[in-house]
């Protein structure tokens, strides 16, 4: 772990937020790899920000160096208002950090684990003791409080580690993977814990290679390729935000004629993602758009069997942001085009 003191550190711009995290011209180095160029993130308490790329876009590296753990050669970031860099002791007084291993120490029981990291937080003994116990009550693991860490399993684990991470009370919580391991059951009981602790008012952000595990928790999306910021965005239902439509006659229809009313009408149109799904899938600026587009192809008597939202909103952020990538360098395409087959799917990496 990367020590980081006051020492030659400047002064870090008047540039505070109430809470969260605010962070900005964040650039880190290894060697001759640049894994984080001029990066700028804002977290607010309040809501749960979704931190998305795909593999070697730098979000392991941010979450380090938001977390005190990695110091950048360049940039500041500010926790609750504290300058982390400088004060790196108070910003880890407020964050709460889960890491895609937890690391447990395999010969203390789960029930020592937490009451000494209570400790270390400052509680007296009896109080860091109290929480311990009221955590593992939290993540349903208290029957194994007087057992060895050992025993676990990978989604205990991830559940052990969520209760260290929150020993504390934290004011901002950053979670990287935070589902690795974890059941459908306790995926779900994660999804409302995280939505809870944004509605008590912490700074959240997860970071996940799964886009579905982020879509029904998240309200904001960040986006990074390369090292830098792509986009940042509020995933909103807004009526006029591009949606994109899967669209698909009866079972044993014939598809040109849908794919020829389509064409007329000059709406690009690609299949997909899903290669065994029938239809195609067409990208349209809001449901009104999507409504009107239906009327017009039951009015040109093309028969429609299905008709709905292809992806999330989370896809639409990831897909909005990939796109300027995908069309320089296929040097053509259309909006539903080369990128909608880029977004990621469940299982794959983002």
């Amino acid at each position: 772990m990367t020590q980081i003191t006051s020492a030659s550190i400047p002064e870090v711009p008047q540039r505070r937020v109430p809470g969260g995290i605010d962070a900005h011209g964040l650039s880190r180095s290894f060697g001759d790899v640049k894994a984080v160029r001029e990066m700028a993130l804002s977290v607010p308490p309040g809501k749960v920000t979704a931190l998305v790329g795909p593999n070697g876009s730098g979000k392991t590296t941010l979450m380090l160096i938001l977390a005190t753990l990695l110091r950048p050669d360049t940039g500041f970031v500010t926790v609750d208002g504290i300058d982390a860099m400088r004060d790196p002791q108070g910003a880890r007084r407020r964050i709460g950090w889960m890491p895609d291993t937890l690391g447990v120490w395999e010969s203390l029981t789960c029930l020592e684990i937490l009451g000494t990291m209570g400790r270390l937080y400052g509680m007296s003994g009896a109080e860091a003791d109290a929480r311990a116990a009221e955590q593992l009550e939290w993540v349903q693991l208290t029957e194994f409080a007087k057992r060895p860490a050992r025993v676990l399993s990978r989604g205990q684990q991830q559940r052990l580690s969520l209760a260290r991470a929150t020993v504390h009370r934290p004011s901002v919580l950053l979670l990287d993977e935070p589902a690795n391991g974890l059941d459908p059951g306790s995926r779900l009981r994660l999804r409302d814990d995280v939505r809870q602790m944004a509605a008590d008012g912490v700074a959240v952000l997860v970071s996940s290679h799964v886009l579905s595990e982020l879509e029904e928790m998240s309200d904001r999306a960040v986006v990074v390729r390369d090292g830098t910021t792509v986009s940042a965005s509020e995933l909103d239902d807004a009526a006029d935000r591009e949606l994109r439509y899967r669209i698909a006659g009866p079972e044993n229809a014939q598809g040109a004629a849908l794919t020829r009313a389509l064409e007329e009408r000059g709406i690009p149109y690609t299949h997909g993602r899903g290669r065994q799904r029938a239809g195609v899938v067409v990208a349209v600026s809001g449901r009104q758009a999507a409504a009107q587009l239906l009327a017009e192809l039951v009015g040109a008597g093309v028969p429609i069997a299905h008709f709905a939202e292809e992806g999330s909103r989370l896809e639409d952020a990831y897909l909005a942001a990939e796109r300027p990538a995908a069309q320089g360098s296929s040097g053509a395409g259309t909006a539903a085009g080369p990128a909608a087959n880029a977004a990621p799917q469940e299982g794959e990496t983002a």
